[in-house]
């Protein structure tokens, strides 16, 4: 079953817990500048700022948690995860309106 996620502490927490990191991207869409959200999880976070290892990530840029957390509020999103396995971290995660 799935829950969502809406507090500061509760979404930090749970990323926290996965090895996890925040990550944003700023993306010119036209008319104004949009940006992306997103987490990065386990060896992906230690690639993204260009150290050593396979599979870096190109475009997002690894960011404080007041800039990522600036950002979700500006879009008004919630963080919807699944709810953990015994014995597992699921680190499965969607954008959803609050």
């Amino acid at each position: 079953m799935a829950r969502i996620l809406r507090k500061r502490e509760e979404i930090r927490d749970w990323v926290i817990a996965r090895g996890g990191a925040p990550m944003l991207e700023d993306l010119p869409d036209g008319s104004h500048e949009q940006t992306l959200l997103q987490l990065t999880f386990g060896q992906h976070a230690l690639n993204a700022d260009n150290n050593e290892g396979p599979d870096p990530i190109t475009g997002y840029s690894l960011v404080s948690w007041d800039e990522w957390f600036a950002a979700l509020d500006k879009q008004k999103l919630a963080l919807k995860v699944n709810d953990d396995v015994p014995g597992a971290l699921d680190n499965s995660y969607e954008f959803v309106e609050r």
